[in-house]
């Protein structure tokens, strides 16, 4: 998944809770298998290599995250978009490469989830343009570990993280105390916020993940689908929900909208909860967070 996955739990049997382990390990890689686009034999890198030409038949697991991916699309007002990876597949962050500005502007006319056509009777996918590809990144995350955490709930842990990236989420509280979990600073090492947590997902984003600079400009993976560029309004999103899923798309999601639409679409969402440090380090939160009281006026 081209990230650091991480899981710990507590089970009676020791043997049990080594296989459990290595049971979410191998789920984890079996959905990279399936989703990355780094892996030529993926189901969605042959989506990207032949929905141009015709309808791809697809598994109905991919199918239905698609058909999420979609939903939250319709929701963010395009805020989330698959279809990014039009012109996102052109960066190469290690090694400091962008496209050129002619291919910026042509890959961000290919950049629209309605183009992305999905057929729920034959399980197929097709592109509406050629040029048009898809990437997962914002969402995979999120499916994996609730696919994680499902099957650790099956196997009836009551005390669990999952983590793969900036997604983790939480079965139970850490044995009689909450989960401490932090929120780094965009700018160094150091948590800036710290949340006592239990039975809850969390996503953050933000623009130090994947990023080169140029010319004092930073450019990050998080790209605003409308205008082809790395989004800039903010440097960190944090959301919290029920889901992985819910939490990896919106902490996406909020990241491109900025601050002002960002909480206005988290607040209109139940139960899901949002920190926002804006590029001047300023943080923000959703209207259903307390402000910790050194941050007051």
């Amino acid at each position: 998944m081209g990230t650091r996955v991480y899981a710990q739990l507590w089970h009676e049997d020791a043997a049990k809770a080594e296989q459990l382990l290595q049971d979410v390990m191998t789920e984890m890689e079996r959905i990279n298998q399936l989703m990355s686009p780094h892996i030529s034999q993926s189901e969605l890198s042959l989506i990207n290599q032949s929905a141009h030409n015709a309808p791809v038949k697809v598994g109905m697991e991919l199918f239905s995250l698609l058909q999420t991916a979609q939903s939250f699309s319709d929701k963010t007002a395009g805020a989330f978009d698959v279809t990014y990876a039009s012109l996102g597949y052109r960066f190469d962050y290690r090694k400091k490469i962008k496209p050129t500005e002619q291919q910026r502007q042509q890959a961000t006319q290919l950049i629209d989830y309605r183009g992305l056509k999905l057929n729920p009777d034959q399980s197929t996918v097709q592109f509406a343009q050629s040029g048009m590809r898809i990437d997962l990144g914002g969402i995979a995350k999120g499916y994996a570990v609730d696919n994680c955490i499902l099957l650790l709930q099956k196997a009836g842990v009551q005390h669990a993280i999952v983590t793969a990236g900036g997604d983790s989420r939480l079965i139970g509280d850490h044995r009689g105390r909450p989960w401490m979990l932090g929120i780094r600073h965009p700018r160094g090492d150091q948590h800036v916020i710290s949340l006592p947590l239990e039975s809850i997902a969390i996503s953050t984003s933000g623009d130090y993940e994947r990023y080169f600079e140029e010319d004092g400009v930073r450019y990050h993976h998080i790209i605003d689908p409308a205008k082809g560029r790395s989004a800039r309004e903010v440097i960190s999103t944090t959301v919290l929900a029920d889901r992985s899923i819910e939490a990896d798309a919106l902490s996406t999601s909020v990241f491109v909208l900025g601050v002002a639409k960002g909480l206005q679409l988290v607040n209109s969402l139940a139960g899901i909860s949002a920190i926002i440090i804006d590029k001047r380090g300023k943080v923000h939160y959703s209207d259903d967070l307390s402000v910790p009281a050194m941050q007051k006026p």
